[in-house]
C-alpha cells in the first residue's frame, strides 16, 4: 500500500459520495479545484440552495509541507519541524429542513518525514450527527451503522470511538455536546498499515447508509417559522465549536490552507440569543434533555 492508493481511495469516496446525495437532492454539487501555493492543493464539492440541502460540501484535499504546524505537533512535539503530508475527505451537510439533521464525516491520513529517520503516519475519521428535533430510530440507526463499520477491526473499538466522539464533540464553554455524537478516532496506527487503511474506508464508505435514509425519512416533514428559529439558533453552536476547538479547522488555517474550502463547514443562517432557554416540556426543551446527551442508543 502507498499513499498512492489512499488518495486514489478518498478521491473515488468524494465522487460517490456526492453522487448519491445528488440523488438525494436532485440538484448538482459545483466542482471547484484549488492550488496551494506551498504545495498541494484540492477539489471542494459544494451546494448551495438546493431542494434539502440549504448548504454542503464535500471536500478532498491533499497538501505538504515542510515544517509541521503547531496545532498537529502540540500533541507530538518530537514532528515538531518534520515535513508533511496531509490527505482526506471532509463533508459536513445543513438540510433546510428543521427536522432534518446537520451531519458531518471526515476520513484522513497524515503522514511525516525525516531524513535518516522513519516515516511516521496515522489515519483518522469519524462521523457525528448534530439534530435539531431528536428521533430516537435515527440515532439508534446512525449509532448501529457507526458500530457496524468498526467492530471487524476490534470488538471494543466502537466503544472507544464512541466516548472519544462524546468527548470530542462537546462545547466546553457551554458544558454541552454539540450533537449526539457517533464515531471519532485520530493518530491511528495501531494496526499495521493495510488494516489501518481498511478501517478507514469503512468508515467512509458507511457514511451514506448511516445518513441518507434520516435524510429520506425527514425531509418532506412539516415546518414552520419555529422550527427555522430554533434551528438558526442551535447552528450557531455549530460554529462556536468548528472556530474554537475543531483540530481540522485549526490545523487547515494554521497551514495555509484554502480559507473558502475550511470554512464550507459554516451553515448558510445562524442566530444567537442572550441567555435564552426553551419553554419547559417543549420540543425543543427535549433536545436538551433527551439527545444532547452521553448515552448507550444501543443498549
Amino acid at each position: 500500500m502507498t499513499n498512492t492508493a489512499v488518495k486514489n481511495y478518498l478521491l473515488s469516496l468524494q465522487a460517490n459520495i456526492v453522487a448519491a446525495l445528488e440523488k438525494l437532492d436532485g440538484h448538482s454539487f459545483i466542482t471547484d479545484s484549488w492550488e496551494r501555493p506551498e504545495g498541494g492543493g484540492g477539489i471542494s464539492r459544494v451546494i448551495e440552495e438546493g431542494a434539502f440541502f440549504e448548504r454542503g460540501g464535500v471536500n478532498f484535499s491533499h497538501v505538504m509541507g515542510s515544517n509541521l504546524p503547531p496545532s498537529a505537533a502540540a500533541s507530538r512535539p518530537e514532528l515538531a519541524g518534520r515535513s508533511w503530508e496531509a490527505m482526506g475527505v471532509s463533508l459536513v451537510l445543513h438540510p433546510r429542513n428543521p427536522y432534518s439533521p446537520t451531519v458531518h464525516m471526515n476520513v484522513r491520513f497524515f503522514s511525516t518525514h525525516a531524513q535518516g529517520q522513519e516515516s511516521v503516519w496515522w489515519f483518522g475519521g469519524g462521523m457525528d450527527l448534530t439534530p435539531y428535533y431528536g428521533f430516537e430510530q435515527d440515532a439508534r440507526h446512525f449509532h448501529q451503522t457507526c458500530k457496524d463499520a468498526v467492530t471487524p477491526f476490534g470488538a471494543d473499538l466502537h466503544t472507544e470511538f464512541k466516548t472519544w466522539c462524546d468527548k470530542y464533540f462537546y462545547l466546553k464553554h457551554r458544558q454541552e455536546p454539540r450533537g449526539m455524537g457517533g464515531i471519532f478516532f485520530d493518530d491511528f496506527n495501531r494496526l499495521p498499515f493495510e488494516q489501518s487503511f481498511a478501517l478507514m474506508q469503512r468508515v467512509g464508505d458507511a457514511f451514506t447508509e448511516a445518513y441518507i435514509p434520516i435524510a429520506q425519512r425527514t425531509k418532506d416533514m412539516a415546518y414552520g417559522e419555529r422550527e427555522r428559529d430554533f434551528q438558526a439558533y442551535r447552528r450557531g453552536r455549530y460554529v462556536e465549536f468548528n472556530l474554537v476547538f475543531d483540530r481540522g479547522t485549526l490545523f487547515g488555517l494554521q497551514s495555509g490552507g484554502r480559507t473558502e474550502s475550511i470554512l464550507m463547514s459554516m451553515p448558510p443562517q445562524v442566530k444567537w440569543r442572550y441567555d435564552w432557554h426553551p419553554e419547559p416540556a417543549s420540543a425543543e426543551a427535549k433536545l436538551y434533555s433527551d439527545f444532547l446527551i452521553h448515552k448507550d442508543w444501543l443498549a
